[in-house]
């Protein structure tokens, strides 16, 4: 077996990487070369290559048994790939335990020491590096200061902390230890709604002071979407596809990636001869389609339309595609609204700001309709 890789650790202060080197090119700081994981039978992962940039802030959503809890396990070093090779700087770590990664990885529980003050909780990586007392309580000070706890904390029981608090203190650890790249298994995924959504900007806000390497796992698009610079989305073991928040939302490789990112109205189509209308299979009409982007050539496919560019169409409106329909409800979405339309057997949604809503009764005859460059083509 060749000898484990030494790593050379971060200067023993806060990242500033993306502030002081905009213009250097960005390279990957880790690699993943067709990384497999099975347990006896079962593939958890299925041939992954994915690389991640250094300093950015990368998200993999999927639902629960999608396998992006074991990659996670398998990049912070806790499970060994079964194929493939995962590499850090060049470095092939795929035996390198956890403990000598320059990793850290944020759980879901936060396994903080209740019995111990903040500050002790903070401080914890560095007693067991050497640290003396004084530098500890400093350093732990300037933590706290960059996740906007107030210093009068430092001696407080952390189980006395609030959850969004507690959340803070697990941050503040992790980044005592000074990592280049910071793990994250689902941490806001016991908040309640409104703190959640204050401590997605805040973990926005310290990927960009501190520069370092994010990598985050959640089942919730509507996190990912927030905070990252890219998303990938997995699906029984696979990754199914990499990209920034725009492109997984507008430009979907397939319906699972499609439907995954939000409510979508979807319409099966088939081409019956070039230049002409396509043919709508679940829901009667013809359809003016753009080609799905993967493959010009296919003539079988699902339009995607999301509830947003779904419009009613009054006398002397014109849309390329519509359907007749009967509203069913409405719903209220706080900003939006949302109207539900059956189209025979088929429901569609409608979505229009509050500040655009109709007063629509239920049960009235309406008619919605599309242009083609407002809908995504996905091969069936």
């Amino acid at each position: 077996m060749s000898p484990r890789p030494t790593f050379t650790r971060l200067p023993f202060r806060l990242s500033r990487s993306l502030m002081t080197q905009e213009a250097a090119p960005k390279l990957p700081i880790l690699q993943l070369v067709g990384v497999r994981k099975t347990f006896n039978d079962f593939v958890a992962v299925e041939k992954i290559d994915l690389d991640v940039i250094e300093g950015e802030f990368l998200t993999i959503v999927g639902p629960s048994g999608s396998g992006k809890t074991t990659l996670l396990r398998m990049l912070a070093g806790m499970d060994q790939p079964s194929e493939g090779n995962i590499t850090l700087h060049g470095e092939r770590i795929n035996e390198v335990p956890p403990n000598k990664r320059p990793t850290c990885l944020v759980f879901q529980s936060l396994a903080l020491f209740p019995h111990k003050s903040v500050g002790d909780n903070i401080e914890f990586p560095l007693k067991v590096r050497g640290v003396d007392a004084k530098a500890r309580k400093a350093r732990a000070l300037e933590l706290m200061r960059v996740v906007r706890l107030p210093e009068s904390y430092h001696s407080k029981n952390v189980m006395k902390c609030s959850g969004g608090e507690r959340q803070r203190v697990a941050l503040a650890r992790a980044l005592a230890y000074d990592p280049e790249v910071l793990f994250f298994d689902e941490p806001l995924s016991a908040i309640d709604y409104k703190l959640k959504k204050v401590l997605e900007k805040e973990l926005k806000d310290l990927h960009k002071e501190t520069g370092k390497t994010f990598i985050y796992i959640t089942h919730s698009l509507e996190e990912a979407m927030v905070m990252s610079d890219r998303i990938g989305v997995m699906r029984a073991g696979r990754l199914v596809q990499v990209g920034t928040p725009e492109q997984i939302y507008n430009h979907p490789v397939d319906r699972f990636v499609s439907e995954f990112v939000g409510e979508v109205n979807v319409i099966e189509v088939k081409k019956e001869q070039d230049g002409a209308p396509w043919r709508g299979i679940d829901v009667p009409g013809a359809f003016h389609v753009r080609p799905p982007e993967e493959d010009a050539e296919a003539d079988h496919a699902f339009v995607v339309i999301r509830p947003e560019y779904l419009r009613f169409l009054g006398a002397g409106d014109t849309a390329q595609n519509s359907l007749k329909g009967t509203v069913y409800n409405e719903y209220s979405l706080g900003s939006r609204i949302q109207y539900q339309v059956r189209v025979g057997e088929k429901v569609m949604l409608v979505e229009l700001s509050r500040s655009k809503a109709l007063p629509i009764a239920a049960d009235r005859s309406v008619t919605v309709g599309w242009d083609a460059a407002d809908a995504i083509t996905v091969r069936a």
